[in-house]
């Protein structure tokens, strides 16, 4: 079976310590500064905590500082880099080249280097770039199809990281400039404003409305649960959960979820197996409904009602009085659930306060109708029970005894042993053997759990109860120690300068230091612009996104379909105009700056 990676988001050092303790292969986390969610930071020193934390199961860290940079910033991220490879840290994910351009030039450690999908990582050649380069891994744009990935795997060698779960950005990751545009908050700097969770409508030239006041650039939640196996074989390393600034419950639910989902399929390259009597259910956990993207073709992956959690479908109401709304549920709902539900194009929702049978009062009645669609984003019991449920992750630990010693090997053939002191023959040789066994397997919390004892001897000594614990939490301290002098840190082999397949590149390289200039001039870019960011007056027609996502697919108007010349427009609420562009010979529509 291959060896493949689950790679989950941390908020801080607690959601850390519960997303390994759930299964975990390795965690991303952002440090005080360049992380590109700039509300989810952390200290060195939490940082350290974690790393030490995660490699006693041989999990592994990776720290964000994927923002574009200006030159004093660089500065301070090269150093920041210096310290996090100090502490242990196995990997940085990056976006800015002048960060590239430091590894080359061996003016930082060679802590491996993971090219974020913020570099924009959506071509074959794109990634084959990276990959020529010598960059340990590449993170995939969420937009590919399997094929497409497919195809990327097997023309490299390096490590190839795909999201699996969690929200989509609209655009291009790395390619979204209109909350720069709006309001000065760069999306490629940790600060994006979120314009693609507002309300638009969407008309044509001469006026026609095609959708009114909705969330048209809201796409629903990432769910690549279905296509997993066929990801794994394709070739992918590490298979990646989206939200960073998620809350411990959402990390340690869908963590679980996928770690229980690939142990189906692969082997894992970390160690330990997760106890637990908690059963996760991702439909329970925040969503937006969900979706598969773009990895089997095109299909509805919007979701125009709302930006916010809509849940678990559970029924439709069958009857609605001043008082109480009765529904066709099969699911037992709880008094502190929240509802939610479509009023007439908007979205509304209340908390259960009472249950009575099949009738549901509401802490504030709404208004609504016979054969609405009732969902649940907000299950009060369900998540009770996972900040409830014990979720511990152990090493599996084999002893085998011998006359005059205990030997104890882990999982990953870490072998230490201990030397029994001079003691003198049992005079029961069996009782003192069934004792020895129970004495010693009693691991109690610490970080292993018994796999097996073996007795591989004829004379059992006599042992006091008291000495058989001393010497089973001394042999497990060594053994621990062992594994944490065994772990072998990845490191970032060297890299150089390769040709980049565009000689003239525009403010979309995300060009805004000097050191990232310099870097594509050095792999062959004649004219480069610096970034968007750097610009106070944006031209008009300037591309503010570029999505797969298509409003005219959406609304039935697809080229494929029908002849359509007429230029179309968003409108926002306070009627600034956005001109579309469609590019469909790739399937591509484009969001204008007026």
């Amino acid at each position: 079976m291959k060896q493949v990676e689950l790679l989950a988001p941390a908020k801080n050092f607690d959601t850390a310590i519960a997303a390994i303790n759930s299964g975990a292969d390795a965690i991303y986390i952002g440090a005080n500064d360049f992380g590109a969610r700039v509300n989810a930071s952390n200290d060195l020193e939490s940082i350290e905590k974690l790393v030490n934390y995660a490699h006693k199961f041989y999990v592994r860290v990776h720290v964000t500082i994927n923002t574009i940079l200006n030159n004093e910033e660089l500065i301070k991220a090269i150093e920041l880099i210096k310290n996090l490879y100090i502490i242990g840290v196995d990997a940085i994910i990056v976006q800015d080249m002048g960060i590239i351009k430091a590894a080359i030039e061996n003016k930082i450690p060679p802590i491996q280097i993971h090219a974020s999908t913020q570099c924009d990582n959506r071509t074959k050649e794109k990634v084959m770039f990276f990959d020529r380069m010598g960059i340990s891994r590449v993170i995939l744009a969420r937009e590919l199809s399997l094929s497409q990935i497919e195809q990327i795997c097997s023309n490299t060698k390096c490590e190839i990281e795909t999201f699996i779960h969690g929200a989509l950005c609209v655009s291009y990751s790395g390619q979204c400039y209109m909350s720069y545009a709006n309001g000065g908050r760069s999306a490629n700097r940790g600060e994006c404003a979120q314009p693609c969770r507002k309300k638009y409508s969407l008309v044509d030239s001469d006026g026609q409305s095609y959708i009114d006041n909705k969330y048209l650039l809201s796409l629903k939640a990432f769910n690549a649960s279905e296509h997993l196996e066929k990801l794994i074989f394709a070739g992918v390393k590490s298979f990646k959960i989206e939200g960073r600034l998620k809350d411990i419950n959402y990390v340690k639910n869908v963590t679980l979820y996928y770690n229980n989902l690939i142990n189906k399929y692969a082997q894992r390259v970390s160690s330990g197996k997760v106890f637990t009597e908690f059963t996760p259910e991702i439909n329970k956990t925040f969503n937006r409904k969900y979706t598969d993207y773009f990895l089997n073709g095109r299909k509805e992956c919007y979701n125009f009602l709302t930006p916010k959690s809509m849940g678990e479908y559970i029924g439709r109401v069958t009857k609605a009085t001043e008082k109480y709304i009765e529904t066709d549920s099969k699911l037992k709902l709880n008094a502190q659930d929240g509802i939610c539900f479509d009023n007439n194009g908007e979205f509304s929702g209340f908390k259960i306060n009472k249950i009575s049978e099949n009738k549901i009062y509401p802490n504030k009645m709404p208004k609504i109708t016979k054969g609405t669609c009732l969902y649940r984003n907000f299950d009060f019991e369900f998540n009770r029970e996972i900040e409830s449920a014990k979720i511990i992750r152990k090493i599996g630990v084999i002893f085998e005894i011998y006359d005059d010693k205990i030997i104890a090997k882990d999982e990953d053939n870490n072998e230490v042993l201990i030397k029994f002191p001079n003691t003198e023959q049992a005079n029961n040789p069996e009782k003192a053997r069934q004792n020895l066994i129970k004495q010693i397997e009693k691991v109690g919390n610490s970080d292993f759990y018994i796999i097996s004892t073996m007795i591989n001897a004829e004379n059992i000594p006599f042992i006091p109860v008291s000495k058989i614990n001393e010497i089973r939490r001394d042999i497990l301290d060594k053994l621990m120690n062992e594994r944490i002098s065994k772990y072998k840190r990845p490191l970032q082999e060297s890299l150089n300068y390769t040709n980049f397949d565009q000689s003239n590149l525009d403010y979309r390289a995300n060009i805004y230091n000097d050191e990232a200039m310099s870097f594509y001039k050095n792999s062959g870019c004649q004219n480069c612009n610096k970034a968007l960011e750097t610009q106070q007056n944006i031209n008009q027609n300037t591309e503010l996104m570029r999505c797969k996502h298509c409003l005219r697919f959406a609304c039935g108007l697809c080229s494929k379909k029908v002849k359509f010349n007429k230029q179309m427009y968003l409108i926002d609420e306070n009627g600034k105009k956005y001109p579309l562009k469609f590019d469909c010979k790739k399937c591509e529509m484009a969001v204008l700056k007026n």
